[in-house]
């Protein structure tokens, strides 16, 4: 386990809404962290600033995704029309659970829990 996991994502906040607000803006990537955690699985997040539609009216799309043995267990995502949503395996199958968006800083936190409980032997 991470001593304070959310050091693996710092970012300010107050920069990314920033961002966010522009008109008309094509995509910008303004998060993208990988790495390996201690037990060799790999976790990557990557955040983008878009303008604000019908299926991401927060501005942001997003991808967090934790991967054991080249497998997904926790993936958070808002694929182009599907809207926000996660994954989660849960007694061997992978299933898409609709979700809130709240705040990034909400989604990380999130994200971190289900990956936590995961390697805890949880969900």
């Amino acid at each position: 386990m991470f001593d304070k996991p959310l050091q693996l994502f710092t970012f300010s906040v107050d920069s990314l809404f920033m961002l966010a607000y522009h008109t008309n803006m094509k995509a910008k990537l303004i998060k993208h962290n990988k790495l390996t955690d201690e037990l060799g699985n790999t976790i990557e997040v990557k955040i983008w600033s878009v303008a604000k539609a019908s299926d991401k009216p927060h501005g942001f799309k997003y991808s967090l995704v934790y991967i054991v043995n080249g497998e997904r267990v926790v993936g958070y995502d808002n694929a182009e029309g599907k809207g926000d949503h996660k994954h989660l395996k849960q007694d061997s199958i992978l299933k898409e659970i609709p979700y809130q968006f709240e705040s990034l800083r909400k989604l990380v936190d999130d994200f971190l829990k289900d990956m936590e409980n995961i390697k805890g032997g949880g969900l």
